[in-house]
């Protein structure tokens, strides 16, 4: 009796592996798509996921629903490690259902992010799903609105990622976009709140799946998306790789690891980085990879917004986020996209006790009507609000310029930056000499007899007078001019030196960011 009773639970299990079937699974590979439990078993270390429901089933009877149950109801969920750290998971099925959400499907990734939270433990998320079971009606949106509850209230508890490896469309879109880090795959995935056809009927616009929510699409003009990558493996590789730069939770640390590179290493290149001329361009990414351990940095949202850089990297083997002007791209000027960008990346890392450092080259906010009708105030507030509410170390490397409010918002002194170092290429003024010129001596200038060689001159004198960090040094807004090839141990031991850091904000509610 035994005997048989161990049978019928073999078969059973053996049904479920099968979801929806050999030849949907076969239409997924076809596709050019993993099935939901290949991505948990490339995901997972080996023999270490333990799913979770396998033998649920919907307990719906409309359209015909009763005469179709499979098993797991197209969600496969559970736990598992990723380098032997404990991770949850959640993989909807697209072979059963079209990995469409049901109440019980709901159930269960609530389940999972439930117990995740419990045990401090990441969740992970791959999406592959036609959205709403639409039988199901209001039932199926109710479950989703778990989900988002979930999303939100463990927001900042426990890291969230979201891989979008098929179709993602309507309500289940707002899922990843309320987690940590939203992944994708080009040409086999797709975001939006309505597809094509709703776009074509209502604003009479022809546009492919591809154009209107794919991974490149939401890379580079969204934002939505973080990173786009060019298959499933890559996908799930770069998963991995990002849970290595987080702690299990809020309440813990990144892990730290064994650092090999020389931490008194200094780089002479960095000496002759920052041209000459203050208008040329250079790449700060070759800062960043200087410095960092190994020259090892892994940028997020690298398509978005590429006048400022953001990413995770290690410094004498510790976790660090970092965030970086970028001259080569708009100047290193700040503007919309780029503030919204910083500031979410800020607030996870504050979020997650990773400390910040930060490479500032910037000339202002970028100027213009769309900037302004755009909001560029409440979206540079962003960025400034994330600087000044984060309590985690705080340094900041000032390669070049740092003007005008710009310099404030860029982790200054006076928003809690706990180190602020300058290079001595460094020019710290309320703005560039040329402009300040046309501002204090526009009179003098117009009535000289050679305005020209005046105008010229008084340049010259006022970037004498300010183009430089030693007024800020003086008055102590810069705690320290560096040589630019020993920043990097000049940031290791100032993080070293602000391990036990503790700083609190006050107690209340949450605060209003201008949203």
């Amino acid at each position: 009796m035994a005997t048989k009773k161990i049978e019928k639970l073999r078969e059973l299990k053996s049904q479920a592996m099968l979801g929806g079937g050999q030849k949907r699974i076969d239409s997924q590979h076809k596709k050019g798509k993993l099935t939901a439990r290949e991505r948990v078993d490339l995901l997972c270390d080996p023999d270490s996921f333990q799913e979770v429901d396998m033998l649920v089933t919907h307990r719906s009877t409309d359209f015909g629903l009763d005469r179709q149950k499979i098993l797991g109801d197209g969600v496969i969920t559970g736990h598992g490690k990723v380098n032997d750290r404990l991770v949850f998971i959640f993989s909807q099925d697209f072979t059963t259902f079209g990995g469409s959400l049901s109440e019980a499907h709901g159930e269960k990734i609530c389940k999972i992010m439930d117990m995740a939270a419990k045990m401090g433990a990441p969740v992970i998320g791959l999406n592959d799903s036609g959205g709403a079971r639409v039988q199901e009606g209001v039932v199926s949106l109710g479950a989703y609105a778990d989900i988002f509850l979930r999303n939100t209230i463990y927001s900042g508890v426990i890291p969230q990622i979201s891989a979008v490896m098929g179709p993602c469309a309507g309500g289940a879109v707002y899922s990843p976009a309320i987690t940590d880090f939203t992944l994708m795959v080009k040409k086999t995935s797709y975001m939006f709140v309505t597809g094509p056809k709703v776009v074509k009927t209502v604003t009479h616009e022809e546009v492919t799946s591809e154009e209107l929510g794919g991974a490149i699409t939401h890379a580079t003009k969204s934002g939505v998306a973080h990173f786009a990558c060019s298959g499933e493996i890559e996908c799930i590789e770069k998963i991995k790789k990002l849970l290595g730069f987080m702690p299990q939770n809020n309440l813990e640390d990144p892990p730290p690891v064994e650092c090999t590179d020389d931490i008194h290493r200094a780089d002479q290149e960095l000496e002759t980085i920052v041209p000459e001329d203050p208008n040329k361009p250079y790449d700060i990414k070759d800062v960043i990879t200087r410095v960092v351990d190994h020259g090892e940095f892994l940028e997020v949202h690298e398509d978005f917004a590429p006048n400022i850089v953001v990413g995770f990297a290690r410094l004498g083997g510790r976790a660090v986020g970092i965030i970086a002007n970028q001259p080569a791209h708009l100047a290193g000027c700040l503007d919309i996209n780029s503030s919204k960008k910083g500031a979410r990346f800020i607030r996870f890392c504050d979020a997650f006790n990773i400390p910040l450092i930060t490479f500032e080259d910037v000339p202002g906010f970028l100027p213009g009507t769309d900037q302004e009708w755009g909001g560029i105030i409440a979206n540079g507030a962003k960025l400034l609000y994330a600087y000044c509410e984060a309590t985690v170390p705080k340094i900041t490397v000032i390669t070049r310029k740092a003007y005008g409010g710009a310099y404030d918002v860029m982790n200054s002194k006076h928003v809690r930056g706990d180190l602020n170092f300058a290079w001595p290429t460094a020019e710290i003024a309320v703005m560039g000499a040329k402009g300040a010129v046309e501002i204090i001596f526009n009179h003098e200038i117009k009535e000289s007899d050679d305005p020209e060689k005046l105008a010229q001159q008084k340049i010259a004198d006022y970037e004498k007078h300010f183009a430089n960090p030693y007024i800020a040094a003086a008055r102590g807004y810069v705690d320290a001019v560096i040589e630019p090839s020993t920043t990097r141990f000049d940031l290791i031991t100032g993080l070293e030196m602000l391990r036990n850091k503790v700083d609190h904000n006050p107690k209340k509610k949450h605060g209003n960011i201008p949203l």
